[in-house]
């Protein structure tokens, strides 16, 4: 599997993820991803150049957004100050699930963060989603803290303030890397 930048054409299809996503998560009775996220705001990202695809030959099997910049109003200025980079929006097709591609998007994102630089990889959570952070942990994050103050990037209350970070180190993801270097932090 190779890992690619998004391109602007791929907003469709990371929007389909997500509305499967919250689907399934419906199912399992969570309320994760149940607001839609801005199309505007997707593309802006992508053309950041902070999402990346997983390909399979044609078929997108997973993605990753990880950045630099941290969501307002999470993570302390203490912890602002030590170099990290934060995921946001995994989505693993469920065509692909139960084959730790997750696990391993997350190795590649820790491995790219310290070519960065990065002391840590961190993430945010759905506060609710018990399962989501228990799959967190059980990858090596260790829960910070839980954050419900302020507001969600896609409107309402915040919901996915339950915070966990890892240390970033080189790792062997197993995938083919067709990004370019990170740019150091």
């Amino acid at each position: 599997m190779i890992i690619t930048p998004a391109e602007p054409r791929d907003v469709s299809k990371l929007l389909t993820f997500r509305e499967e996503a919250a689907a399934w998560l419906r199912g399992l009775g969570s309320d994760q991803w149940s607001r839609p996220y801005p199309a505007d705001k997707l593309l802006a990202t992508i053309e950041a150049g902070t999402v990346f695809m997983l390909r399979d030959g044609h078929t997108t099997a997973g993605t990753i957004t990880l950045t630099p910049d941290a969501e307002e109003g999470l993570w302390t200025d203490d912890e602002l100050a030590e170099p990290s980079m934060f995921v946001n929006k995994l989505t693993v097709a469920r065509e692909y699930a139960g084959q730790n591609l997750g696990g391993r998007l997350l190795d590649w994102a820790g491995d790219r963060a310290h070519r960065a630089g990065a002391r840590w990889l961190r993430l945010d959570a759905w506060t609710t989603n018990e399962g989501l952070q228990r799959y967190y942990l059980a990858l090596g994050f260790t829960h910070v803290r839980t954050v419900h103050e302020g507001s969600a990037v896609n409107g309402g209350p915040r919901v996915s303030g339950w915070l966990a970070q890892r240390a970033a180190k080189l790792t062997d993801h197993g995938f083919t890397d067709r990004t370019a270097a990170p740019v150091g932090l």
